[in-house]
């Protein structure tokens, strides 16, 4: 034999079984073992519907890991049984090993390794890709870290948004925004193993990417214009719970001239006109300042009357650019207030609005402070079924099906809303689209922010819908086609002086 291993005395009986130590013999089992898992994780993926986020954490991100500690291991062990048998007979075995392909043992062993490196890498680049789509596919996002998320993936299903994906609004198109978005959920990954997380988890999201760049992408600002209509219901908290609806337009407007005079709500939009504002809170729902940029170049700067800011101070604020978020601040994860959920309920139905009371012992229900969900439960079901045992026996005795229908669609709501370990309700996330329970509108439409020469932000109703009709109980109170004032049911006097909120809070009350 013409090669240099061959005149080694023994060079190819040492080199021979180096895989037969111990630490590489575990590595070959943890190889075997992580690949039959795979498998069998892979059939349980495909079979499952839909697929378990925690299949898919074993599947795409453990099990591999353990395959490729278990190659490593494989690797070291084999260098230092090397190592072993060149200290024990010097000189027999080269430093490094020989490679002659002439030799068909070794040509034979250059084909497997090669062909197994071939594979490796093919799987390794199926599995990577998966692993990032998994890592970006909804039950990642909402399953994952079940408890944390549990408030916002619940809400999610319910929302408008159910089938656009978490990242496509919490992350958008492009590399950067990625790789950003995966260093922080490192640190959100290494929240949640050691409970570092606060409850509630805060919101407004500090990072997350401009509107322009995520919203944008489906809801064309250009092209909004003109008005839509909306029909409202409402129920007393009466015996009959009375029925009540408003009939508005909303007056949606745009920001394009190309598609009417801007006017309306979405006169806001960052096309001709920019408003830019200083909050004071985190939440910001405090705002003293308001700085509206027009299409012809004009600057207005309002101030809260109430504002103690200095002019260093506003020099020194943090000022935001007015964009979507700023009023629908709660697209995906909407945590709907009882008062509005019952009233949902009971125009669809699914709550008898025969059965005295039921808005108000619904709305009191769901309202009360349990500590756990389950307790939650028992309460509401409890709750219900006392009153009109107590109050209405005979309802009790004759309309048992109405009362469970309600008790569970009440259950429903709670489980839906309502998340007692996160300390999450409708009242944790102020929702700034309208101002029926939050402040909303009235941020900056208050009446109170006045700029240097007197132009006051107005509170007026018609800026941003006109009422075209109300009803109670299916009477008509008033009725025009371009628009009445509004008729609170209870004599409020000057209505300019009031805020929804004062009265609404979306738990017990009106």
């Amino acid at each position: 034999m013409s090669s240099d291993q061959s005149q080694i005395p023994g060079a190819r009986e040492q080199n021979a079984g180096l895989i037969r130590n111990p630490i590489s013999l575990i590595g070959a089992a943890l190889v075997a073992t992580s690949v039959a898992t795979m498998l069998f994780l892979f059939l349980v993926n495909v079979i499952s519907v839909p697929p378990s986020p925690y299949v898919g954490v074993l599947l795409f991100m453990v099990t591999p890991a353990f395959l490729v500690f278990g190659i490593v291991l494989i690797l070291f062990g084999m260098l230092l049984e090397r190592r072993r048998r060149r200290k024990g007979k010097p000189g027999t075995i080269p430093r490094f090993p020989r490679v002659d392909l002439n030799i068909p043992a070794q040509r034979n062993a250059f084909a497997f390794f090669v062909s197994f490196a071939a594979v490796f890498v093919l799987i390794s680049a199926v599995g990577s890709y998966r692993t990032y789509e998994f890592t970006d596919s909804v039950q990642f996002c909402g399953q994952t870290c079940h408890t944390v998320m549990s408030p916002e993936y619940t809400t999610y299903l319910q929302s408008p948004h159910a089938r656009v994906e978490c990242v496509q609004c919490h992350v958008g198109p492009g590399a950067g925004w990625y790789v950003r978005s995966k260093l922080s959920g490192s640190y959100q990954v290494y929240s949640a193993i050691f409970h570092k997380y606060p409850r509630p988890i805060p919101t407004p999201v500090e990072n997350l990417r401009p509107a322009q760049q995520t919203c944008e992408q489906c809801h064309w600002p250009r092209k909004f214009y003109g008005a839509q209509l909306k029909v409202f219901y409402h129920y007393g908290s009466d015996e009959k719970n009375t029925p009540r609806q408003i009939r508005m337009l909303i007056n949606t407007g745009g920001a394009e001239p190309s598609s009417g005079v801007p006017s309306g709500i979405h006169w806001h939009m960052n096309i001709g006109n920019r408003i830019t504002y200083i909050a004071t809170d985190a939440q910001r729902q405090v705002i003293p300042w308001v700085q509206a940029d027009d299409r012809h170049g004009k600057i207005t700067v309002y101030m809260a009357k109430d504002s103690t800011l200095t002019p260093a101070q506003v020099e020194k604020s943090d000022k935001r650019l007015m964009d979507c978020i700023d009023c629908h601040d709660r697209p995906s994860h909407i945590f709907t207030p009882p008062d509005r959920s019952v009233d949902d309920s009971l125009f669809a139905g699914r709550i008898d609005g025969t059965l005295p009371f039921i808005k108000q012992q619904g709305v009191q229900a769901l309202t009360k402070t349990y500590d756990t969900a389950p307790e939650a439960l028992r309460g509401i079901d409890s709750d219900i079924r006392e009153f009109y045992r107590t109050k209405y026996a005979e309802v009790y005795t004759t309309r048992q099906g109405s009362i469970k229908a309600a008790v569970s669609d009440l259950q429903h709501i709670y489980q839906s809303t309502i998340f007692p370990y996160m300390k999450v309700d409708w009242r944790t996330h102020p929702n700034n689209l309208g101002h029926f329970y939050t402040a909303g509108c009235f941020r900056c439409h208050d009446g109170q922010h006045v700029s240097a020469d007197g132009k006051v932000i107005p509170k007026d109703c018609n800026t941003c819908h006109t009422v075209l009709a109300q009803s109670e109980s299916g009477v008509p109170l008033m009725e025009h086609e371009v628009g009445v004032p509004f008729q609170h049911p209870v004599d409020l006097g000057d209505m300019t002086q009031v805020n929804c909120r004062d009265c609404h809070t979306g738990g017990v009350g009106p």
